[in-house]
This record gives C-alpha cells, sequence and structure tokens, in this order.
C-alpha cells in the first residue's frame, strides 16, 4: 500500500446523477463543474461529528480512492483528507477503529483540532505527529472507510465502484514487485472485511470512473446508493 501524509444547509434529496468530470467533452471546465456539484452535495449533508461532515470514501485497494479525495478536497476549498493508512500498520490492518474514534471523531465532536501519531510503514511505528481540524467537511479515504461502526458518524458514504478484479492489478501494478507479498497477504484480508461488513450496500452513493478515464481518471459518473435515498 502507499504511504500518505494528511493533507447549516438542509441535506439534499439525492447525489446528482450525473457525470462528476470531463465525460460529456467539455473539458477542464465540465470537470471542474461536475466535481463541483458533488462538493456541493456533500456540503449540504447535515453534520455527524459536531460540525464536521465526516464523509467515508471507500473502494477497493487500488481503486483509485486518494485520487478522488484529493479531488474532492480541492472542490472543497481544501477540505482536509484523512487516509486510513495513517491509522492501520502492519499488524492491524483493519484495527483503527477505536483509533480513529479516540484520536479523530472525538475532538472533532467538540469541534477541537485532532491531534495523533500517524503510521509510518517504513519504520513499523506510529510516529509521525498529524493534525486534523474540525473543518465543515472531512474526508476520511481508505479501505473500510464505511464500516458499519463508523457509519453512525458518517454523514455519507460514498463507494467507488471499480471491481476488485479490476482494482487489484492496477494497486499491484503501482506498488511494484517489492510489495507483491504484502498484496497477496492484503487481498485475504480486504476479501475477508467487504464479506462481514460490506460497505456498497449502504453507500448514499456510487462513484464510477469513466470508461476512457480510467486509470488516472478525473471523470466520474455519480450515481444514487442503495442509502441514497
Amino acid at each position: 500500500m502507499t504511504q500518505h501524509s494528511p493533507r447549516a444547509v438542509p441535506p439534499a434529496p439525492g447525489p446528482p446523477s450525473a457525470p462528476a468530470g470531463g465525460a460529456d467533452g467539455g473539458g477542464a471546465d465540465a470537470e471542474s463543474a461536475g466535481l463541483a456539484r458533488l462538493a456541493g452535495w456533500l456540503r449540504g449533508r447535515e453534520p455527524s461529528c459536531g460540525p464536521v461532515r465526516v464523509i467515508g470514501v471507500d473502494g477497493h485497494a487500488g481503486s483509485g480512492k486518494s485520487t478522488l479525495a484529493g479531488l474532492l478536497a480541492d472542490a472543497l476549498d481544501g477540505a482536509p483528507v484523512l487516509h486510513l493508512d495513517d491509522l492501520a500498520s502492519h499488524d492491524a490492518p483493519f484495527g483503527w477503529t477505536r483509533r480513529l474514534t479516540t484520536d479523530v471523531l472525538t475532538p472533532l465532536s467538540h469541534g477541537e483540532t485532532a491531534r495523533f501519531p500517524g503510521y509510518d510503514w517504513e519504520r513499523r511505528a506510529f510516529h509521525r505527529p498529524l493534525e486534523v481540524p474540525p473543518a465543515p467537511v472531512l474526508l476520511v479515504e481508505g479501505v473500510g472507510a464505511g464500516r458499519r461502526a463508523l457509519r453512525p458518524a458518517l454523514s455519507a458514504v460514498l463507494w467507488l465502484d471499480v471491481p476488485a478484479a479490476v482494482a487489484w492489478p492496477r494497486g499491484r501494478r503501482r506498488d511494484g514487485p517489492a510489495l507483491a507479498a504484502f498484496w497477496d497477504g492484503w487481498t485475504v484480508a480486504e476479501s475477508a472485511h467487504f464479506a462481514s461488513d460490506p460497505t456498497r450496500p449502504h453507500a448514499d452513493a456510487l462513484v464510477r470512473p469513466c470508461e476512457n478515464g480510467f486509470p488516472g481518471c478525473v471523470c466520474y459518473e455519480v450515481l444514487e446508493g442503495p442509502e441514497g435515498h
């Protein structure tokens, strides 16, 4: 897995069911407008954690969640992005729920900045000083971001709708042969996680990369998810 660094409106009736990007051939202007529509819908969600609208951006490893979260952060005027890679570890790739709740969501619920140590995947230790401000919108990005235990604290769940059969090979190519053994174990762990705690059936919106834009896609189709009614 790649290592990352973090960087009162009534709820809308549903996500914008239109391309969020340049699917109509409009280029950068259409791309910005599409992402702005999705960002506007997220801004319109009710706060879920004190003053903060926490948005879960979930999907299979290698599906492009970091790219989507980064684009949305820009469209949301620099909204902070919390990468779950900063809370997970080699020993507990999915054992970050308590850390997220205690170190991040609890202070945010009081309108305070969350300060916590992030995981260093090279040194295998939590020692990188990170912080997340109580911004109007926080994007939480990573596999399991829409898990059952977190959904009560989320304003919306976005599922990046890329099949594992497409996402995993892309992730392997991205990370290279040095992490092949890690990926062998990861795919087993991810499959077990989603088998017992699936996110897609509970997503408020399904976000699909446009057919001609994947990988490196900045063009998305946004559809209402099972919970987006």
